[in-house]
C-alpha cells in the first residue's frame, strides 16, 4: 500500500496532479450536499482541490465540483469558509490531544523556558497578541534558530504560527486566553504541528514564490522571514 506522502491526486479546479498533503478533499454526503472532508477519510465520490482558500473558493464560482463528478450535487457558497472552519477544528483538537500528552505548553515565562531549551517543535502565538509581548517571544526564537545552525543541527527552523485568537485556543484547551504557546517533542505534537501547517497554507495569501510563507498573520512564518518584516 502506498504511502500518503507517496500519493498524489489531481486538483479539480486547475487540473494540476500533486501530493495529497497540497490538496484539501470534499466528499459527498448521502443527501449530494458537498462537505469538507479535511482528513481523507469519507467513503464514497469525493473531490480534490488546491489547499487553498482561494481555490475553494473559486472552485465553487467556476462549479468545478459538479463539472469532476458529473452529476449535480449541492455546494454551500460559503464552502472555503466551512473549511477553513474545519481545518481549525482539527487544529484545536490536536492540541488538546497535545495538552493531555503532556507536549503544550502555554504562558509566556514556560514558553521562553522550553525555547531557551530547545524543546520546542513549533511556536504558536495568538492573532490578538500584543505586539511587544509577540517581539520578545520571536527574538527568543530566532536565537533558538541561529543557535540550531551554528551546532549543525539538521532539520528545518522551527516554525511560528499565528492562526487562532487567544479565546479560541483558551476555550478549546481550558486554559484561560492563550497568547504563547509551545509544542514540545512527542507524537501528539508532531500531529498538530502538521494541521497547523495545513491550516497555514489554505489561509496563506497567493504570492510569487510558495503559499505557505506568506509573512502575515495567520500565516506561518519562519523566524529568518519575521526578521526581515
Amino acid at each position: 500500500m502506498a504511502r500518503r506522502a507517496d500519493m498524489v491526486r489531481t486538483c479539480a479546479l486547475t487540473r494540476a496532479e500533486m501530493p495529497v498533503e497540497a490538496l484539501v478533499r470534499f466528499a459527498v454526503g448521502p443527501d449530494d450536499v458537498l462537505v469538507p472532508d479535511v482528513d481523507a477519510r469519507a467513503e464514497g465520490r469525493g473531490v480534490w482541490i488546491t489547499l487553498s482558500q482561494d481555490a475553494v473558493a473559486e472552485a465553487v464560482k467556476k462549479k468545478a465540483f459538479a463539472r469532476s463528478l458529473k452529476a449535480p450535487v449541492t455546494v454551500a457558497d460559503d464552502l472555503a469558509e466551512l473549511t477553513r472552519k474545519r481545518l481549525e477544528q482539527r487544529l484545536l483538537s490536536s492540541l488538546g490531544m497535545a495538552k493531555k500528552a503532556g507536549q503544550f505548553v502555554s504562558g509566556a515565562t514556560k514558553v521562553k523556558v522550553a525555547l531557551e531549551t530547545n524543546q520546542v517543535v513549533a511556536l504558536l502565538t495568538a492573532t490578538d497578541a500584543a505586539e511587544d509581548g509577540r517581539k520578545k517571544m520571536l527574538g527568543t526564537l530566532r536565537a533558538l534558530n541561529y543557535a540550531r545552525r551554528e551546532q549543525g543541527i539538521s532539520g528545518p527552523d522551527v516554525p511560528h504560527f499565528e492562526l487562532l485568537q487567544s479565546a479560541e485556543m483558551g476555550l478549546a484547551l481550558g486554559v484561560e486566553n492563550v497568547i504563547h504557546a509551545a509544542l514540545t517533542t512527542g507524537a501528539a505534537a508532531q500531529s498538530a504541528l502538521e494541521k497547523a501547517k495545513r491550516l497555514a497554507r489554505y489561509i496563506a495569501p497567493p504570492t510569487e514564490e510558495h503559499t505557505d510563507r506568506r509573512a502575515a498573520s495567520g500565516v506561518l512564518l519562519s523566524a529568518e522571514q519575521d526578521e526581515r518584516r
